[in-house]
């Protein structure tokens, strides 16, 4: 409802008390007492001043017609009719299809402040601002690498080519073909290691142990190999060692490469009575098995494994929600199963705590038989649980798609967009080269 006069967008001359300003083509006329609710806004000076002092008129607008007495804004008119909206509701809604960054910009000028836009309004300006930021990140980024060749000395232009050859697989043809070779040596490394555990394919040792076969191991060893080679020349080059260590992906790598180092100083320079030894045995056994860390190394070189990371640490409380409702689910349906099977002479319920696995293969779906209940009430039991199984996995199954999909959209955009910025500034600089050539 409006509690005062609306707006007049009409010809002609404006009546006392009132103010024409001219948005752009579109003639407004505002009254005065509307206006005077925000007296440091710059409407609010326009209607106060005197209209002899053109110093004063022309320093808050564009052009004044006195015979008319309208004032003329070279301004958007959208943006406009949503900032008026101000002296009459106390507050601003951003209407679709105007630029946040823009409109902010056009609030300066009409000297109103941010704390009268909705709250929506400020969410949605918060999430522009962090997109403006990440672009100007990745143009400086952008920026850095085409900047190789200004480095000071000689050492650092090599550390950035080379820094440049090992992180930046789109900046030249060897620094591609570098990526792919990692990429492979990923899979080639995590396909040996499954191989290696086939019975026909491994040898006996001189203990008469079943151990990998020679030319597995080979494979395996030149893996790592690469894998260090790596490692240290992206350490080497990195423009800051402290962050490149601490870096999540980085202390995938250095977990990826330490246990075969690890496992090569015991088996080579242990005794035979130390290897004997069950806690070194089981040691050994378990550094291999982090061997597996090594397939998330693909994350490096894959985008949509990135994404789909953004993606899942976006939908944080969606995930949570659903480990919510299947623990309260397991729980429950456990200690009701057990109750229930109880009366059974030959009941696979012993206790609260083992129903919790039947609970869990039940509601998962999985069911693999190895308990189930045999009275009618206890699979009366199990048909509810494994519904609500059904329906408390698939709730939150619809957000975390949508999550992941605004993340992806959003990562082309910022790409595209960091891109265009660097071609403009390319461009505005062969401008200013030719414009001082001609001079």
């Amino acid at each position: 409802m409006w509690t005062v006069p609306k707006p007049k967008y009409r010809r002609g001359s404006c009546d006392e008390g009132e103010i024409a300003v001219n948005i752009g083509g579109v003639r407004v006329e505002l009254f005065g007492d509307v206006l005077n609710r925000y007296p440091e806004s710059r409407l609010a000076e326009l209607l106060n001043c005197s209209t002899q002092d053109h110093e004063v008129i022309s320093s808050l607008c564009d052009d004044f017609d006195p015979g008319r007495k309208e004032f003329y804004f070279d301004r958007d008119p959208d943006a406009f009719k949503c900032i008026i909206d101000v002296y009459y509701f106390d507050e601003i809604h951003i209407k679709p299809g105007i630029c946040p960054i823009c409109f902010i910009k056009e609030m300066e000028f009409w000297k109103i402040d941010q704390c009268v836009l909705d709250e929506c309004c400020k969410s949605y300006l918060s999430e522009k601002e962090e997109e403006l930021t990440e672009i100007a990140n990745k143009v400086k980024v952008i920026l850095e690498d085409l900047e190789v060749d200004r480095c000071i000395t000689r050492t650092q232009r090599c550390q950035r080519f080379l820094w440049r050859l090992m992180e930046k697989p789109g900046s030249s043809l060897p620094a591609r073909v570098i990526a792919i070779i990692s990429f492979l040596s990923v899979l080639v490394s995590a396909l040996v290691m499954c191989i290696g555990t086939i019975p026909e394919l491994q040898v006996k040792n001189a203990d008469d142990k079943l151990v990998e076969h020679p030319t597995l191991e080979g494979i395996d060893t030149a893996c790592m190999l690469w894998f260090t080679a790596e490692y240290l020349l992206r350490l080497a080059s990195s423009p800051n060692k402290l962050h490149f260590t601490l870096s999540f992906m980085n202390v995938i790598d250095f977990l990826a490469i330490m246990p075969f180092y690890v496992v090569l100083t015991l088996t080579s320079l242990g005794t035979a009575s130390m290897m004997e030894l069950a806690n070194v045995q089981q040691a050994v056994q378990a550094l291999r098995i982090m061997r597996i860390a090594r397939i998330f190394k693909l994350a490096r070189h894959s985008s949509g494994l990135q994404t789909l990371t953004y993606a899942l640490k976006s939908s944080l409380k969606e995930l949570g929600l659903l480990l919510m409702y299947m623990g309260v689910g397991i729980f429950v349906f456990s200690a009701l199963a057990y109750t229930m099977e109880q009366s059974h002479p030959e009941t696979l319920f012993s206790s609260i705590p083992q129903s919790f696995w039947w609970a869990i293969i039940t509601m998962t779906t999985v069911g693999y038989g190895d308990i189930y209940p045999k009275t009618t009430l206890g699979r009366c039991n199990a048909a509810v649980s494994f519904l609500c199984g059904v329906i408390a996995i698939a709730l939150p199954i619809h957000p975390i798609i949508n999550n992941f999909v605004v993340v992806y959209n959003k990562q082309k955009v910022l790409e595209t967009a960091a891109k265009h910025e660097v071609e403009l500034m390319e461009l505005k600089n062969g401008r200013g080269v030719r414009r001082k050539s001609s001079n």
